[in-house]
C-alpha cells in the first residue's frame, strides 16, 4: 500500500490553502498514525511498529509531504480549481498521481469493514478528490480524529 502518497495530498492541501508549518505537521502525524493503524487492522503481525520509524517510514513521507508530485498537484488542485485529471494531464503528462487512487481503494476498504470514521485523514481526501468536498474538511479532521485509533 502506498498511504504516504494520500498523506502527501493532504500535505499538499495544507500547502494550497497556505496553511503553516504547524498544520502540515499536524497532517503529516495524523497520517503516520493512520497508517500503522491501518497496517496493525489489515496486516496482523506482519508489520512491526518500528518498520515506520525506519527510512523506508517516516522519512519516506516526510520527503513525499514536502517534494513529491502528490503533494505539487495537490496544492495546484487548490490554488487552481482544476480537477485532478486535467493537473495530471499538465503538470505530469497524463501520468496518473498514486495519491487519489490509493486513497479510493483504502476507502472502499475502510468502508467495507465499517471502519471509515476512525481514518478520518483518508477518508477526508478521498472525499475531497472523489466527491468534490471542499478542500477545509481536511483540515476540519484534524480537530475531530479519534485519540486511539
Amino acid at each position: 500500500m502506498l498511504a504516504q502518497n494520500i498523506v502527501a495530498v493532504g500535505a499538499g492541501f495544507c500547502d494550497g490553502l497556505r496553511c503553516g508549518d504547524n498544520t502540515k505537521a499536524a497532517v503529516i502525524r495524523l497520517g503516520l498514525m493512520e497508517m500503522m493503524a491501518f497496517a496493525k487492522i489489515f496486516c496482523k503481525g506482519q508489520v512491526s511498529a518500528a518498520t515506520f520509524l525506519e527510512s523506508c517510514g517516516v522519512a519516506d513521507l516526510i520527503t513525499t509531504c514536502y517534494g513529491g508530485r502528490n503533494r505539487r498537484v495537490a496544492e495546484a488542485f487548490v490554488k487552481t480549481g482544476k480537477s485532478i485529471e486535467e493537473l495530471e494531464q499538465e503538470m505530469l503528462n497524463g501520468q496518473k498521481l498514486q495519491g487519489p487512487q490509493t486513497s479510493a481503494e483504502v476507502y472502499r476498504i475502510l468502508q467495507q469493514k465499517g471502519l471509515v470514521e476512525k481514518f478520518p485523514l483518508f477518508a477526508a481526501v478521498y472525499h475531497i478528490c472523489y466527491e468534490g468536498k471542499p478542500v477545509q474538511e481536511m483540515i476540519s479532521c484534524l480537530q475531530s480524529h479519534p485519540q486511539h485509533i
